[in-house]
Order: structure tokens, then sequence, then C-alpha cells
């Protein structure tokens, strides 16, 4: 028998591809996993790294707060006005009456123009001169604290120019059975119209004290007694820094005499 022929192999038949997705195998398809990346085998432990320990910042002291002076307002919302201002009647108490407590306090250091005043010993005994150096000007008030003498017929304050009174302060404690306080100005040997008119009650009494405030303007004089305001005395005399001196006398025993300058 004559020898079978060999055959020749025969090539494996291709798969055919899914429609739709192609040959490779990197396509980023719907349902694709990247391949896990073969196993190392396990090398030296890591060696750590030094940790550095962080410094605290020092935390500053609080500093203390400032202490509030006695009488101040510190900028603290609702914080409470100091009540001081008493709106009777208080001797000694700067100012002129009904005058804004917030922009004059009792307290309100006022320097007297004239220099020191005298003692109250020296104050004593009338007549009395005060100098006053820079005459009479815009927000200068004098307070005049005095005694009326039990027996008084009235007593005097006058503002002098040379020999000339420019303001004249005479209150009279039996004037035909009356109380009046007559106000006028005496230039040479002529005296003016007297004015009378009181905006309250005669304010004087023997045996009795006071104090009176007399507050300068550009306009005129401004009387107040224990702390009521009673009359105005317009400028007869217009050359007030020529109004050098203050001269009291008659029945009256005088306690206290200053000068200010209102703010």
């Amino acid at each position: 028998m004559a020898p079978q022929p060999a055959l020749a192999p025969q090539p494996a038949p291709t798969p055919a591809s899914a429609p739709g997705q192609p040959c490779q195998p990197c396509w980023p398809g719907p349902q694709y996993q990247p391949q896990q990346p073969p196993m190392q085998p396990p090398g030296p432990p890591p060696v750590p790294a030094p940790v550095s320990t962080p410094v605290p910042n020092p935390v500053p002291a609080p500093s203390p707060s400032p202490s509030v002076a006695p009488g101040l307002q510190p900028s603290v919302p609702g914080w409470p006005a100091p009540q001081s201002w008493n709106p009777g009647y208080n001797p000694g108490q700067p100012g002129w009456p009904g005058q804004n407590p917030s922009i004059m306090p009792p307290h309100w250091p006022l320097a007297p123009t004239s220099g020191p005043l005298v003692s109250p010993q020296q104050l004593s005994s009338v007549p009395y001169n005060l100098n006053l150096s820079r005459g009479i000007y815009d927000k200068m008030m004098i307070t005049i604290k005095g005694h009326v003498k039990p027996n008084a017929k009235m007593f005097t304050v006058n503002f002098l120019r040379g020999y000339d009174i420019p303001f004249h302060i005479n209150p009279r404690f039996s004037e035909g059975g009356k109380q009046v306080l007559v106000r006028n100005h005496k230039v040479g040997e002529r005296w003016g119209k007297e004015e009378r008119d009181l905006k309250g009650p005669f304010p004087f009494a023997p045996g009795s004290s006071f104090e009176m405030k007399i507050l300068c303007t550009f306009e005129e004089f401004r009387v107040a007694v224990n702390n009521i305001a009673l009359f105005e005395f317009t400028h007869r005399v217009r050359e007030l820094n020529q109004i050098d001196r203050i001269n009291i006398l008659h029945d009256v025993v005088l306690t206290y005499v200053n000068v200010e300058t209102l703010p």
C-alpha cells in the first residue's frame, strides 16, 4: 500500500470580535478594570521621618485696663452719667444759673483772672476794692458772697472806670417802707436813668447771707442772686476794657469774692 500524504496543519479560526468593542485591552469601556500591578517582594521597613515638636508661641499677658478717674465718663454705651449736678441753690457752685451741666460741671476748674484772691479775714471789712487787670470782657463772671448786717439800710457794688461808675448795684432795704434793687451808671457828675424792675422777688434780707453772680457779655451785665437770675443791665459805657475796678461798701460783711472766665 502506498503511504498517505501528511496533512498540512490548519490555522485555528480567529474568534470574531464583539460588535462595538475595540480590541485594545486598555480601552476605557464601561466595565473596564485596570490590571493590578504584579506583587513586589516586601522590602525593608521604611525609616520613620523625625517628628519635629512644635514650639508653643508665648501668649502675651493681658494688659490691665486703665482705671477711670472719678468724675469722668468712659466711652461705654449705657454708662450711667455721674449725678453730681444739683439744679437747686448751691453756694459756691461755679457757673451761671441754668448752664448746661455737661458743659459746666460743678467742679469745673476755672482760674481767677485777677490773681490770688485775698483771704476771708481781709474780705470781712468794707469798703473793699478789687482791681481787674484785664478790665471787663465777654464771659467774665464775678461771684460775691456775703452776709447782710442785721440793721442794714443798703449796700453797694460799683464797677469803676476812674471816677466814673459804668455799673452801679444798690439794694435798699427800706426806701419809703419798700425794698428795692436800684441799678444805674454815672459819668462825670451825672447819674443816668435808674432801673428797678426784677424778674423775681427782692433777694436780700437783713441778717441773712447771699451769693451774687455777675456775668458780663458783649452787650450787658447779667445778675443772679442765690441761683435765680434777676435782671440784665445793658452796657452804657462801651469801653469795657477800661472798667478796671470793683468797689463794695456799706452794710455788708463779705466772705468770698472770685473772678473767673466761663468756657
